[in-house]
């Protein structure tokens, strides 16, 4: 029987109740218990699949192709548990279903309203599949107050009524702000939060209090006095050094012995932190220290690029090794700037990306780290424009280029260097795509295998003959390049299944030089450390030592 946690936020967004919901599933796990964390998010669109990065953050992408909000990403990393389509829902997604339905005749005879067909749509959607869980941990996306959310509120709240308290508990996370004309912490935003939720019909259990300096035991009294909870539910939610420390930081506020005794559940199972208590020492005590440049055009947010510098961060851990990110915007970034930017630099990295807006920057990198040995990891189109900038600079082939970047004349008759795939193999099953057609949802999306060329860096880094990781991209490498591509030095080391597509490259003459089609930062884990990324890391810090050693 799934006992439900419902994680709302209060006075400003961006307070963490995704870490929040993805540090209580990590503690709640090392108690023995099997979780479910799941991300309900009220803007309309079906998905953030068509979203600027620079406004919502990175598109995090699931095995089973769901393009999603980062906090999954979270969730995953936190407790190791691959998240699915159905962990995430948006109001437009609940909105067309909705549509569809009433068309199809569903609601025939009665019309249509949110109370009670939307709020039946989202309760349907919280409680499906949900049979093997001991806890289903649900995030409530924006703060309470805003008009989207309000049928997800709505919804949770009658779920509280209908599965009793025995089964539902709320979790709500505001800010204590501290004034500094006043010198104090002040309380009230979170009064008025918490006055607001109440008004919804929604009495929070446990409130989260997220802070940059310690609130006072009188100041969490009034709280608990103010807000109708229990002293002892008024957790702290204070600013650290690393993400990584906040499971063991809630748990010595006591946040998973709360949770369970609300639930009314005896506190049988012991606690195990072992593993975060490591990753932990590893952050804290590193024994080397490099630098990444990361040459990309969403720059300027770093949660553009969440994933990835997590990955970085992982293999740090496992390499024992503090990680720098030198941020470099490819959109302003000239050929001539080059030397000067990543001279200093241990090894460089090219993410995904759509669209021409940054490319010069971009193919500038790539070369300066070929011709300078410098290690290099090219992800999704950092890999295409790797491909690119060694046609055009070893092989001579002048023209070589991208379909996304403009039209192309097919002089060879074998088509364009990078261009636009209409149709691939998922499994048995052949998946199409047209030029004309919707731009959300249409990509090479989710889990695809890849086979791996024995002898190649690609599979003694991975040592496996075959792997299946997550993509999201819609041009893809030309496999009848191949023949021009490898006896100068550049192998395609990692081939889809049937031989059609590239899905991993590397250069023989070169320390550390690899680009691979799919995303891997999306697999890697503090506890579990992507290959790749630590293989990255490790040949940085060579690079790191060599350098030194010249310098010296």
């Amino acid at each position: 029987m799934a006992r439900f946690i419902f994680i709302t936020g209060g006075v400003v967004s961006s307070l963490g109740k995704g870490l929040a919901s993805a540090s209580l599933g990590a503690l709640l796990q090392a108690r023995g218990y099997k979780v479910r964390l799941r991300k309900l998010d009220p803007y309309l669109n079906v998905d953030p699949g068509t979203m600027n990065p620079n406004q919502h953050g990175e598109v995090f992408v699931t095995d089973d192709g769901a393009e999603t909000d980062l906090d999954l990403g979270h969730y995953e990393r936190f407790t190791g548990v691959n998240a699915r389509r159905s962990d995430s829902v948006s109001t437009g997604q609940i909105y067309s279903t909705l549509i569809a339905k009433e068309r199809r005749g569903d609601y025939l005879g009665g019309t249509v309203q949110v109370i009670p067909h939307v709020t039946d749509l989202i309760k349907e959607f919280i409680l499906k599949d949900t049979d093997q869980e001991d806890f289903v941990l649900c995030e409530i996306g924006g703060t309470v107050g805003d008009i989207e959310g309000l049928p997800f509120l709505e919804a949770i709240r009658q779920l509280g009524y209908e599965l009793g308290r025995e089964r539902v508990m709320y979790i709500h996370l505001t800010l204590v702000p501290y004034i500094a004309a006043a010198k104090e912490l002040k309380t009230k935003p979170t009064q008025h939060s918490v006055k607001e939720l109440r008004a919804i019909g929604i009495q929070p259990d446990i409130l989260l209090c997220r802070a940059d300096r310690e609130i006072p035991l009188s100041e969490r009294r009034k709280i608990a006095l103010f807000c109708n909870i229990r002293e002892e539910c008024v957790i702290q939610g204070l600013d650290v050094s690393s993400i990584y420390e906040v499971p063991q930081r809630y748990s010595e506020q006591g946040f998973d012995k709360q949770v369970l005794k609300i639930f009314g559940i005896e506190d049988k199972n012991v606690l195990n932190l072992s593993r975060w208590d490591e990753i932990l020492k590893r952050v804290q005590h590193p024994k080397a220290e490099v630098t990444v440049a990361i040459v990309g055009k969403y720059t300027g947010i770093g949660d553009a690029y969440k994933s990835l510098t997590e990955a970085l961060d992982h293999a740090g851990i496992y390499n024992q090794a503090r990680v720098h990110v030198r941020w470099i915007d490819a959109a302003g970034f000239e050929k001539e700037d080059v030397a000067k930017a990543l001279r200093d630099v241990d090894a460089v990295l090219v993410p995904g990306g759509f669209g021409e807006r940054g490319v010069n920057g971009k193919l500038a990198a790539i070369t300066y780290a070929r011709e300078n040995k410098k290690p290099y990891l090219g992800i999704c189109f950092g890999m295409q424009l790797a491909v690119i900038e060694y046609a055009r600079n070893v092989l001579g082939i002048k023209d070589a280029s991208s379909t996304e970047f403009g039209p192309y004349e097919d002089k060879n008759g074998i088509g364009p260097l990078v261009g636009l795939m209409t149709e691939w193999m998922r499994g048995n099953v052949l998946e199409t795509r047209r030029h004309d057609g919707d731009l959300g949802g249409t990509m090479r999306l989710g889990a695809y295998e890849c086979e791996l060329i024995a002898g190649t860096l690609a599979a003694k880094i991975y040592d496996a003959d075959a792997i299946s990781e997550r993509h999201r991209h819609r041009y893809e490498v030309n496999m009848h390049y191949r023949d021009q591509f490898e006896p100068s030095g550049m192998i395609f080391s990692g081939i889809s299944p049937g031989g059609n597509l590239p899905e991993i490259v590397e250069m023989k003459d070169h320390p550390w030089f690899v680009g691979v089609q799919f995303h891997p930062e999306l697999k890697s884990r503090p506890f579990s450390p992507h290959p790749l990324f630590s293989s990255f890391v490790a040949a940085a810090i060579r690079n790191s030592k060599q350098e030194k050693n010249k310098a010296a």
